[in-house]
Order: structure tokens, then C-alpha cells, then sequence
């Protein structure tokens, strides 16, 4: 029985995606719930998986074609895979080996950077489940040293421009030592590009910048940190206080927590508090939901969740939908000071910094001090310099302070 293999339905914030990966070819024998293809969007990858076991035996849509929702990509024929071992039978030998290899099991992104390095999978130790090649293992295997490389293609190294080429991107070009390579913008990053154009092209946007003292926070974060992690099973991160002070500080400043709507100003009666996540595709803003509601240990169990799916791509994009506001944390990367760029149709955006130990002067006598720059990114069109000057004074207050999170003072 054939079955049509459609795209995912998007939702109304997405428009159409893009086909990024087959990972099965016409003819090419299917599990049930085996991954078959990606769909890149402007914010997530979404993977097409088998409904049943069969063969792929028709692509509709090829890598790089852009898809609507539910549009058709390619026709299943159900209940073949039992016939597959019996056609591959008359097949020379000389294709065994590449039919080992295309049974390794592997993640989507482990697949595509084998792909666009032309590595022979069964030359890759496997750490994962299962026996699964994960992203690491390749990364480790180009870093061990690239002489299995060339033996993916004994033959010649004519093949490996095709599969550069189907992995979306160019083989390498070498110019005596200095050498090349051109790869196309992934839908995302061009998204991301797209947007942080828009946002300093479209809005009044303006930084205000402050420094907190982070050592009170540190103290109890250091008196606590044990006592947390074994009554919650999560570790008792900076993140969580920012955003609890955030939280406080947006309800006491309802413009900061507003959006713009063409002409319209929407005040938000709640806080849905982004935190901005990078990952190897590109940076991506998964939100936290009602925040206020929300406890340290909620927080910071919600923030690993994110991290830990960012990172092995399975963000959906209900995660990242809606927002009131977000933080963007360089600190994390040894960044001092930078400006952050508004996260439309967000009115401001805070930005955290690296703690540095630094001489303040308190109370007429120098003290070594563990401080922090702040920086707030704010739209002026919606927001006036008291308004977000008194917004980030509030966050410093609160977080020299912690109890006044608890006073709700």
C-alpha cells in the first residue's frame, strides 16, 4: 500500500520550511518511526519519521526545496522491507561495504557532518545508545587525526563532491596551504540575520547600562548550593535570580513587559521570561512561561531541559513562541560588556556579563568586589530612558538584596 510522506503542519508563525536532510533514499528499505527527512524552519529543524515498516520509493521534494505544510515529499510503500534483502541478493560484492555503512545508526547531526567531511561511518567509534554515532563522536574522530578519511573513496576522490553537494554545502577548495570552504547560510541563521537587521532598522533602540554587586547572591548560592541540589536534583545556577529579579522588576514597569503591534502598544498581564540559548545551529530563545508563578528550582530544572534539547536540536517551536521579554547571558563566554539587540516585537532585552573581581570604594574604604555589568536594550518608541534606567536600577537592588525577592519589597 502506498502512503503519501507529508510535511509537518506548521504553525501560523511559520510560514513554509525547507528540506534539509534525507536521510533514506528511493528503494532504500524503512523501520517504523525511523527518521526519513528534516525540515528546517526559521526557528527549528522538524524530522519526518516512517509511519510503518516499507521502502521509500519516490522523493517529491529534493534538499534545499521549500515545503509548504502538509505538502506531499515523497511516496511510502508500506510492507516491503521483508522483500529488500532479496533484491539486494544479486548485488556484487564490491557494495557490501557501503551497505555497512549506511547501517550505522547515527544522529541527524552526526550524519551531516559525516556527510560534508565524506568520513566513512564504520571508521567511527560509537559512544551512543545503542551503539549510535553522536555529533561528539565524529567531532572526536576529525580531531584524532584524518587519515580514515581518505578511505571512505578508494576509488577516486571525484565522489566526494556529489556528497558534499547533497549535504547541502561545498567541497573543499585548496590554494597551495590556504584552503576553503563554502558552505550555504542554514534557513536559521539567515532567520537570525533577517531579524537583528530588522530590529535596529525598525526600532528607536537605545542601551542603558548599570553594575551589580554579585556577591550576596554568591554567598547564598554557595551557603545553599548542596541542601538545593539534593531536595530538587538541580544544581542552584545565577540564572534562576535574574530571572526571579526580572520578574519583580517587569511588574513593577509594565512598558518593559509591553510589545508593539504595528500601531498598537500591548501591555502583557503576565511574564513570559526568554532565555537565549546557543546551540551549534544558531542562537535560539526558548521561553519560560509565567515566571512569576515560578520557583528557583523550576526555573533552573526548566533552563537545563532547554540547554539539553538546544543542543541535541529537539526544540519545538511552542517552546520558543510568545515571550515578553528575554535575557541573553555572554557572560558565559567571557564577555564583559556588549550591547544586546531587541528580540522583536519585544520592547527590551537585558544582557549579563562576566563576574569580574574588581576595587569598589564602599563606605570610603576599597573593597575587592565580584561585579557584574548589566545592559538593557530598550525600545524607545515604547519605553522612555526613566522608565528602563529605573527598570535595571530595580534588578540591581533586588540581586545585591535577594531577601527583597522574598519580601516582595
Amino acid at each position: 500500500m502506498s502512503i503519501e510522506i507529508k510535511a509537518p503542519t506548521f504553525p501560523e508563525s511559520v510560514a513554509d520550511g525547507t528540506v534539509a536532510t534525507w536521510h533514506k533514499k528511493p528503494g532504500e528499505p524503512v523501520q517504523r518511526d525511523e527518521l526519513i527527512v528534516d525540515i528546517e524552519t526559521d526557528k527549528v529543524v522538524l524530522e519526518v519519521v516512517a509511519p510503518a515498516d516499507g521502502t521509500l520509493t519516490d522523493v517529491k521534494k529534493e534538499e534545499g526545496d521549500v515545503v509548504l505544510s502538509d505538502e506531499v515529499l515523497a511516496i511510502f510503500t508500506e510492507g516491503a522491507v521483508a522483500d529488500a534483502p532479496a533484491a539486494a541478493a544479486p548485488a556484487a560484492e564490491a557494495e557490501a561495504a557501503p551497505a555497512e555503512a549506511s547501517d550505522v545508526i547515527m544522529s541527524p547531526a552526526a550524519r551531516k557532518l559525516v556527510d560534508e567531511n565524506g568520513i566513512s561511518p564504520s571508521d567511527i567509534a560509537a559512544t551512543g545508545k545503542d551503539g549510535r554515532v553522536t555529533k561528539e563522536d565524529v567531532l572526536n574522530h576529525l580531531k584524532g587525526g584524518s587519515a580514515p578519511a581518505p578511505a571512505a573513496a578508494p576509488a577516486s576522490s571525484a565522489p566526494a563532491a556529489p556528497a558534499a553537494a547533497t549535504a547541502g554545502s561545498a567541497p573543499m577548495v585548496e590554494q597551495g596551504e590556504r584552503i576553503e570552504k563554502r558552505v550555504p547560510m542554514t534557513r536559521l541563521r539567515a532567520t537570525i540575520a533577517r531579524r537583528l537587521v530588522e530590529a535596529q532598522q525598525n526600532a528607536a533602540m537605545l542601551t542603558t547600562y548599570n553594575e551589580v554587586n554579585m556577591k550576596p547572591v554568591m554567598e547564598l548560592r554557595k551557603k545553599y548550593k548542596d541542601d538545593f541540589a539534593n531536595v530538587h536534583g538541580v544544581k542552584l545556577g545565577f540564572m534562576s535570580f535574574f530571572v526571579k529579579a526580572a520578574t519583580e522588576a517587569l511588574k513593577r514597569f509594565p512598558a518593559v513587559n509591553a510589545s508593539i503591534d504595528g500601531n498598537d502598544m500591548v501591555y502583557h498581564g503576565y511574564q513570559d521570561v526568554g532565555v537565549a540559548v546557543s546551540t551549534d545551529r544558531g542562537l535560539v530563545v526558548p521561553v519560560l512561561r509565567d515566571t512569576d508563578s515560578m520557583g528557583l528550582a523550576e526555573i533552573e530544572s526548566t533552563i537545563a531541559d532547554f540547554g539539553k534539547r538546544g543542543r541535541e536540536g529537539k526544540l519545538g517551536i511552542n517552546d520558543m513562541q510568545g515571550g515578553t521579554f528575554t535575557i541573553t547571558n555572554g557572560g558565559i563566554f567571557g564577555s564583559l560588556m556588549s550591547t544586546p539587540i531587541l528580540n522583536p516585537p519585544q520592547t527590551a532585552i537585558l544582557g549579563m556579563h562576566k563576574i569580574q573581581e574588581r576595587p569598589m570604594a564602599v563606605n570610603g574604604q576599597v573593597e575587592i568586589l565580584p561585579m557584574m555589568y548589566l545592559a538593557l536594550s530598550y525600545d524607545h518608541r515604547m519605553i522612555d530612558g526613566k522608565e528602563a534606567v529605573q527598570f535595571l536600577v530595580t534588578i540591581k537592588e533586588l540581586l545585591e538584596d535577594p531577601a527583597r525577592l522574598l519580601l516582595d519589597i
